[in-house]
């Protein structure tokens, strides 16, 4: 496919994501940036917004595909976290970090909370798949190599909850999972920055 036709598909599967924001108002990035060569990336960012959430990102053919995950991301494989499926976000998010304004969509503080590369798995191996393929298909399958985050996880399409595909996320039995371990309550801190939500509250 030419350069061109990928850059024209990219920009539309941010039609949504930008549709819904102002981009006068809002400091949240409005995409633009070309992915680099290297493993994919994924980015978990932590929201105070109307209530407190943890958005998960794959990147994937340009963009980032996204879920809002309520209570976050467990090492433990008995745990099956609800994730709502949102619009693809620019490659840009990547790296946000701050408050989006009152008023706007999304409004509230956020953090980059957990962040690195991933690989697909299929069966538990690393293989080359196309992961815009497999979430169409409703299942994907990634190794995480983040700070806070390692090791195998699955999403799973279960249905539909008020206009939104409604999705589980577990953690597959490896060696990095960890019943014991409590990512989300033990290290709330930001990634980039070390911040809190918290800190972000009290800035300017």
């Amino acid at each position: 496919m030419a350069e061109n036709d990928r850059d024209r598909r990219r920009r539309d599967r941010l039609k949504e994501y930008r549709s819904k924001r102002n981009a006068s108002r809002t400091p949240e990035p409005t995409g633009g940036a070309s992915p680099p060569d290297g493993a994919p990336r994924f980015v978990i960012q932590k929201h105070a917004a109307t209530a407190l959430h943890y958005d998960f990102r794959l990147e994937a053919d340009g963009v980032l595909l996204s879920w809002a995950v309520p209570k976050g991301p467990s090492a433990d494989p008995r745990d099956k976290r609800l994730a709502l499926r949102t619009e693809d976000h620019p490659i840009d998010y990547l790296d946000f970090e701050g408050t989006i304004p009152g008023g706007e969509y999304g409004a509230g503080r956020v953090i980059v909370w957990d962040a690195g590369t991933y690989r697909p798995l299929v069966h538990g191996e690393a293989r080359e798949v196309s992961v815009i393929d497999a979430v169409e298909r409703g299942h994907v399958s990634f190794w995480l190599d983040g700070e806070k985050v390692r090791g195998g996880y699955s999403l799973t399409r279960t249905g539909d909850q008020a206009g939104k595909e409604r999705w589980v996320l577990v953690k597959r039995k490896d060696e990095a999972a960890d019943a014991r371990r409590d990512p989300v309550g033990s290290q709330p801190g930001s990634v980039r920055t070390g911040r809190t939500l918290e800190d972000l509250e009290d800035e300017p």
